[in-house]
């Protein structure tokens, strides 16, 4: 079986699943002041240091959740509630970027629906998914009131990176706030918090358990708590904390934080990938191939498969892939960030996304490149026919 899924979810590290298991036999809640308790916020802190340290953040800006999901919708609800307090500018611009995570976009329209003041607008791409800087310059000219801006550090598809130095100067000349989904770049490129106010990153896209994300929050950012009946993780998410979860996100981080050997070899695969393919199959279309990309990622389309015929018949050779995004996978269906990009429709109904990660091989590579040339030798077979 060759895994060439890690966008979504990269497997289990063997330096995780030993953290979790430490972490179920110490049986403490971290809560508590006794030893067994003491014992579990040992845990908790000490991967609350390396989730900061993937980001160049400090350790108290670190707030565990469940995952990915909830950190945006924190960050999101959390940032334009909190701007309600007496001592913060009220947020009544809420700008995203068109190729955010569903769990950024859905969570922004429902804030226009909940907040009358608010409104949601969103950010275009360039052909190649870039950011239009240009569009966002002229967007925080625009309207009243403080804007809160969301635009992912790189594309979970395409692994385009968004130039985030420039995206935060802009927002910051405007006196605006920055949120940055830092999940599909995390570990992949370097990065620093210093450039936005709050980052999400989720533990089992770097080879940690499912279940177990952080929002990294600027001390002085507005940010009102959206969980409550706990003074946990200070007040600013109540409930027990998932001990053996965030332990074994901690130890992914890490691994993740000192991987620059890993990030290479990694590099290798995908640019060996995508020439092996090209040189095979010429007409192959790489999306964003002209860009800084994540060494991971390959987006790309060969005309005439398409993206659910590809995936099917790349499962039964024992290859896994996805169409494009996490929470799309299960679903075939035109990427909207390919769509927003300006695709043909035609062409991104046969896009998939190969993703490599750290238990990745060249038998991996071969394998796809083999099983891809089969299957579009079958599809132009069939169009013949």
């Amino acid at each position: 079986m060759h895994y060439l899924d890690h966008n979504s979810t990269s497997p289990l590290r063997p330096e995780s699943l030993s953290a979790v298991t430490h972490a179920l036999t110490v049986g403490g809640n971290a809560a508590s002041v006794h030893a067994r308790g003491r014992a579990a916020r040992a845990i908790v802190e000490d991967a609350r240091a390396k989730v900061a340290e993937l980001a160049r953040a400090k350790a108290d800006q670190v707030i565990f959740t469940s995952g990915a999901t909830e950190a945006n919708n924190l960050a999101l609800f959390g940032a334009v509630e909190g701007s309600l307090a007496e001592d913060q500018t009220r947020i009544t611009r809420v700008f995203v970027s068109a190729i955010e995570h569903s769990s950024v976009l859905a969570t922004a329209d429902r804030l226009a629906e909940r907040f009358a003041w608010v409104r949601v607008s969103r950010l275009a791409v360039m052909a190649d998914g870039v950011i239009d800087l240009e569009g966002l310059r002229v967007a925080l000219r625009e309207g009243k009131g403080r804007a809160l801006v969301a635009v992912m550090a790189a594309n979970n598809e395409t692994g385009v990176i968004q130039p985030l130095a420039e995206v935060s100067r802009l927002v910051r000349e405007a006196g605006g706030l920055l949120l940055v989904d830092a999940v599909p770049a995390a570990g992949k490129i370097d990065l620093d918090f210093a450039l936005c106010d709050y980052m999400t990153l989720s533990g089992h896209k770097l080879g940690g358990p499912i279940g177990c994300g952080a929002l990294i929050a600027r001390e002085d950012a507005p940010l009102q708590p959206q969980l409550v009946g706990g003074a946990h993780q200070k007040g600013r998410r109540a409930g027990t904390e998932n001990l053996s979860g965030i332990a074994g996100f901690g130890a992914a981080a890490h691994s993740a934080a000192d991987g620059e050997g890993e990030r290479a070899r990694i590099a290798h695969l995908r640019d060996h990938f995508e020439s092996g393919l090209k040189q095979a199959i010429p007409e192959t279309v790489i999306f964003g191939a002209g860009k800084a990309r994540l060494c991971n990622t390959s987006s790309f389309a060969i005309p005439g498969l398409t993206s659910e015929t590809g995936m099917i018949g790349l499962d039964l050779d024992g290859v896994m892939v996805s169409s494009g995004s996490t929470c799309s996978s299960g679903k075939v269906k035109v990427s909207p960030v390919l769509a927003a990009m300006g695709v043909e429709e035609k062409l991104a109904a046969c896009a998939l996304r190969i993703s490599f990660g750290w238990s990745s091989t060249m038998e991996d590579v071969n394998a796809a490149i083999a099983s891809l040339i089969k299957l579009r030798g079958r599809a132009r077979g069939k169009a013949a026919a």
